[in-house]
């Protein structure tokens, strides 16, 4: 089982980011897709801060980035899609994800909106992609969940959200 992630994670480096990879000389088109829909929150480590320049626009996508992270329980920003994630932490974090039987959850493809791409990192003071928010709540990113899910508590706080890992019914059929 972990043996997938530490494969993912080791590629994450190596792997190409293929066409719209996000470079500033070439920007994508400005939209955003859910593709895939989130069940339940789980409040764990900090609020998001929102950091950046306050003029009116930023004030709009700070309004915007509210609704998308509260829009569903379990809220990812990726680099692709998780049928097809574009990097190996995303890859990272929808298998950790799909490990826990966490579904649907909602996910959005930075690569296809750099205001989202950039204004996410001001809005979390979190430099990187992948970001994973529970509840509306901003976690962290791909080495915060695999932490949790190493350690146990990805499984509480999927509890708390009333999610129930799919790794409890795994261990229940290990143990017989």
């Amino acid at each position: 089982m972990y043996s997938l992630l530490r494969a993912a994670l080791r590629s994450a480096a190596r792997r190409p980011l293929g066409p719209g990879s996000g470079s500033s000389s070439n920007p994508q088109p400005a939209s955003c897709r859910w593709l895939a829909q989130g069940p339940g929150p789980v409040a764990a480590g900090g609020g998001g801060g929102h950091g950046g320049p306050g003029g009116p626009g930023d004030e709009e996508l700070r309004r915007r980035l509210d609704g998308l992270v509260r829009k569903h329980k379990v809220v990812v920003f990726i680099k692709g899609t998780p049928a097809q994630p574009m990097c190996g932490f995303s890859n990272a974090v929808v298998q950790i994800l799909r490990m826990h039987g966490v579904q649907p959850y909602g996910a959005y493809n930075v690569l296809e909106d750099q205001e989202i791409r950039q204004g996410i990192k001001n809005y979390s003071n979190w430099p990187t992609i992948p970001q994973i928010y529970f509840d509306g709540e901003f976690v962290g990113g791909c080495d915060i969940l695999l932490q949790m899910h190493q350690n146990g508590d990805l499984v509480e706080e999927l509890k708390k959200m009333g999610i129930r890992s799919a790794l409890l019914d795994t261990e229940k059929e290990d143990a017989k």
